[in-house]
């Protein structure tokens, strides 16, 4: 049902949120030289962040760069789980409301794992 024309929907976009999600890292750098695989895939963690947030502004937490690197700049990890956090932008004079943090979530398998949303500590 459409909302009513008095009515205003509030933007979702606007609104501080903490998302699971589980990417599949070796997907997004098929095809890309060894000596570039790693760097890519932290550039390929940035860009789904950032479509999946809709903030530009987006970090990678130290220990999701570590995971990224643990095995070299060739040998990738296939899938990553991670947990993408919108957050509101203390710095004033920055020109974005939000920002996301990427954190890294261990997972032993990977096998039926979905979107969650979690609660905001």
């Amino acid at each position: 049902m459409a909302p009513k024309k008095g009515e205003k929907k509030k933007s979702a976009i606007n609104e501080v949120v903490t998302r699971e999600y589980t990417v599949n890292v070796h997907k997004r750098i098929h095809g890309i030289g060894f000596k570039k695989r790693a760097p890519r895939a932290i550039k390929e963690l940035k860009k789904f962040a950032e479509k999946m947030m809709n903030t530009p502004d987006v970090r990678i937490d130290t220990r999701l760069n570590k995971h990224i690197w643990s095995k070299g700049i060739r040998n990738v990890p296939y899938r990553v789980r991670v947990r993408l956090a919108r957050k509101r932008n203390e710095d004033e004079d920055s020109p974005h409301k939000f920002y996301t943090l990427v954190t890294y979530v261990p997972c032993a398998n990977f096998k039926g794992t979905q979107t969650i949303n979690v609660d905001s500590e």
